[in-house]
């Protein structure tokens, strides 16, 4: 058993993200293991860039109000308790909405080269306002 007592709080990178956003690493994949476990806290307003996995990605929401989209036009109102699941290869975008604070667990399985992600270019700031007003539930 490895008992770890906290991680360290890292602002996310400028390039893949848009506004403040707060990581804790949980879990970064050794051999052979290859899960990698963040908490991301956002703050109103603020999402990442358009990426997708190798292997998909799994979103626990531990907080607050948040979007996810996708490039067809989707997008989904999250809240706590609730998980969303993105396929391989799905180019997606999540975030807080901007009134509101959102954390989630993200959990993402890598491959021998990394964690599979694929940053593109930032969601903008007319997508992120058509998303606030076409949530699907």
């Amino acid at each position: 058993m490895e008992h770890i007592t906290s991680t360290p709080t890292v602002k996310a990178p400028a390039e893949r993200f848009s506004g403040d956003i707060y990581l804790n690493m949980i879990e970064s994949p050794t051999e052979p293991a290859r899960l990698a476990t963040a908490l991301v806290r956002f703050t109103p307003g603020a999402r990442t860039n358009w990426h997708s996995h190798a292997n998909g990605q799994t979103l626990y929401i531990t907080d607050g109000i948040g979007l996810v989209g996708t490039r067809d036009g989707t997008v989904v109102r999250v809240c706590a308790g609730q998980t969303v699941k993105c396929p391989p290869g799905e180019e997606h975008w999540h975030g807080a909405t901007d009134t509101t604070l959102m954390a989630h667990i993200a959990m993402v399985v890598g491959d021998a080269g990394g964690d599979g992600t694929t940053w593109l270019e930032p969601v903008t700031d007319a997508q992120y306002a058509t998303a606030l007003t076409t949530t699907t539930r």
